[in-house]
């Protein structure tokens, strides 16, 4: 019999700090009724000096083992999925494991920007289902405040830092992840990017003055092409399932703007009570939107055994996928 893969155990973690959209009218030329009403942002959560894209990994990894029942030791890999790693060598993957103390496993980052955590999980399912992995942790970590402009206003107000983990193991069907689908089309690379920091564009004192290693986006042209491929996607996977969208108990899409959230809601059809967001007090955190949302509402009772999740993502690259999973 062909094994399943699931979710055992979830956990997350962010900074103590909040950024409210108040702070951001001292900082930059906005308002909190223009972030509100064009985004759906209210506040996010910014690092501190002694926070990092690994130590709070640890937190949200050490979260999700208790709850999984496992120690560190039985993780057979390690994928971290996020696009602001500690440092570009070592990998951040390499960071947690040693932190963790999961000595015996492989552990590796992925750079998917929003859609890391679907992509990890995928990759997760595809070792537990051949027999190669008994547990997989993925993690969605991003602490993208390191490279937010605070002086560009079209961005510094989406982006937030968190992170959270999930360990998936083997489940007794029918649960567990019944089908996925992922993209990248690299043609849009250019409308959400960094410029420097990598061998295109070496740091220099040039690139700092340029303000050449924070953020750049296009946010009208990626608004129009995230809607049509988050719902393309939805559907496709739930076709694959063989399953329609009034079906599914829980829809948990990447946390990039409430209007693209509503945006593609009313595309599959969706009824609004199935819908879970939380981008009004957490911002688009990247790669970590969609398993913090996934935690808290496994720690709030929001899942019972058996429900139909349906995840999706679009992010920079550009990249975009969709998760169908039983819980």
């Amino acid at each position: 019999m062909e094994l399943a893969a699931g979710i055992l155990g979830t956990g997350s973690a962010l900074p103590e700090k909040v950024l409210t959209n108040f702070d951001l009218e001292k900082m930059v030329e906005t308002s909190d009724r223009w972030i509100t009403e064009r985004t759906g942002i209210q506040e996010r959560h910014q690092a501190g000096p002694a926070d990092t894209t690994s130590t709070l990994s640890v937190k949200a990894a050490k979260k999700a083992l208790e709850m999984a029942k496992i120690g560190a030791r039985d993780l057979d890999m390690i994928i971290c999925a996020t696009i602001s790693p500690d440092m570009p060598l070592p990998s951040t993957a390499a960071l947690i494991q040693r932190d963790l103390g999961a000595r015996s496993c492989c552990a590796f980052d992925l750079a998917a920007a929003c859609s890391g955590f679907l992509f990890g999980a995928t990759v997760a399912d595809q070792f537990i289902r051949n027999g190669k992995c008994k547990h997989v942790l993925v993690i969605g970590a991003e602490v993208l405040s390191r490279y937010v402009d605070y002086q560009d206003r079209e961005t510094c107000v989406i982006f937030g830092d968190g992170v959270a983990a999930t360990v998936l193991g083997v489940v007794d069907p029918p649960s567990g992840i019944l089908a996925s689908i992922l993209h990248t089309d690299g043609h849009y690379a250019d409308d959400l990017y960094i410029p420097a920091g990598g061998t295109a564009m070496p740091a220099s004192q040039e690139t700092i003055t340029n303000r050449s290693h924070y953020i750049k986006m296009r946010g009208n042209e990626l608004f129009k092409v995230a809607v049509r491929s988050m719902a393309e996607v939805s559907r496709r996977v739930l076709e694959k399932a063989q399953l329609s969208a009034n079906q599914i108990d829980l829809f948990i899409p990447h946390q990039a703007n409430q209007r693209i959230t509503e945006a593609v809601r009313e595309r599959l059809g969706v009824p609004p009570g199935r819908v879970y967001s939380n981008i009004s007090r957490i911002g688009n955190t990247s790669s970590a939107s969609i398993p913090i949302c996934l935690d808290e509402c496994v720690r709030a009772g929001r899942l019972k055994k058996g429900d139909l999740i349906l995840m999706a993502a679009f992010g920079a690259g550009v990249t975009w996928g969709a998760v169908l999973m039983r819980w």
